[in-house]
């Protein structure tokens, strides 16, 4: 039977209780590591195939195959700070672009860096996406996970990891007195201090079939929303629904509201095999069966993601 994946954010300071959701937290199975919880949450959807790198499964939902194209990688615009002996990203370090700030820096990489085999595309959104035209095995992390630490224990890793430092290394170079930062200072907004990449795989010719469907804010499940469609999936189809906000919010309100709660029931009848809850690098589930153990207290959300 099918299984509804639900990821939110967990990082807000200012923590509020969520009631639906730490009733079914009380209810759960034990705790299971997912590091990577893109993966974790692809197998929910087509548990025979092998998840497809980020960048190529966002670049592909936008264009389709690109001619060339090796290997995409996501490049997110951070801010870092340089502290005595190390660098950290800033709290709020990762940076939202406005569109014509992502289409300069995407023309004037690719006049700078010609003839490298290593180009930047500037996609929706304003999202920049790092294609080269050959393979690049590298393990990379997701930048929301680095917020607030030094960056060192997070660079990539791997057979092509050298290449990738060098790269980002000089990106950093080239954006020092670039005119989008010199525009932002004019404006008051953060600097650009580099262009985190991550999420690398190999370029796409199509995206694979899932066996379910996606909602909510992600880019690399949003891709295949796109391909695939979203919500008006059957509700005992398998899904994974990302929620940007923590619970408690009204970001989450609305979408308890919207999937959480219509899941809880569809659970509860027996409709869905079990309701999955990701976190940081943890993620919980509970099953049909598991939701009727009523005489486990709940307790503060937070307190299961510790």
């Amino acid at each position: 039977m099918s299984t509804h994946y639900f990821r939110f954010d967990a990082g807000a300071a200012a923590r509020q209780r969520a009631p639906l959701l730490e009733r079914l937290l009380a209810r759960a199975n034990p705790v299971a590591a997912a590091p990577d919880w893109r993966v974790d949450a692809f197998r929910v959807l087509a548990p025979d195939a092998a998840a497809p790198g980020i960048g190529a499964a966002a670049l592909f939902a936008e264009q389709g195959p690109m001619a060339g194209a090796a290997t995409v990688f996501i490049a997110t615009p951070v801010h870092y700070i340089a502290e005595m002996s190390a660098v950290r990203l800033a709290a709020q370090g990762v940076l939202r672009l406005e569109q014509p700030e992502s289409a300069a820096l995407a023309a004037d990489f690719n006049h700078v860096w010609r003839g490298s085999g290593i180009r930047l595309h500037a996609g929706r959104d304003a999202v920049l996406f790092c294609i080269v035209d050959a393979a690049v095995e590298a393990r990379t992390r997701d930048p929301e996970d680095v917020l607030d630490r030094y960056i060192a224990d997070y660079l990539p890793s791997g057979a092509g990891a050298a290449r990738l430092k060098q790269l980002m290394s000089e990106i950093e170079l080239w954006l020092f007195e670039h005119a989008v930062n010199r525009d932002r200072v004019a404006h008051a907004a953060p600097t650009l201090s580099g262009l985190w990449l991550w999420g690398g795989g190999r370029a796409l010719n199509a995206l694979p079939q899932l066996n379910g469907w996606t909602a909510g804010e992600d880019l690399y499940f949003n891709a295949f929303a796109a391909a695939w469609g979203s919500g008006g999936a059957l509700e005992s189809d398998s899904a994974v629904v990302v929620i940007g906000a923590a619970p408690g919010t009204p970001g989450w309100l609305e979408a308890e509201s919207r999937w959480v709660g219509r899941s809880a029931g569809a659970l509860r009848a027996g409709r869905i095999a079990q309701m999955e809850f990701s976190a940081g690098d943890r993620r919980f589930s509970v099953s049909a069966r598991g939701s009727r153990r009523f005489w486990r207290r709940s307790r503060p959300w937070w307190e299961y993601f510790a």
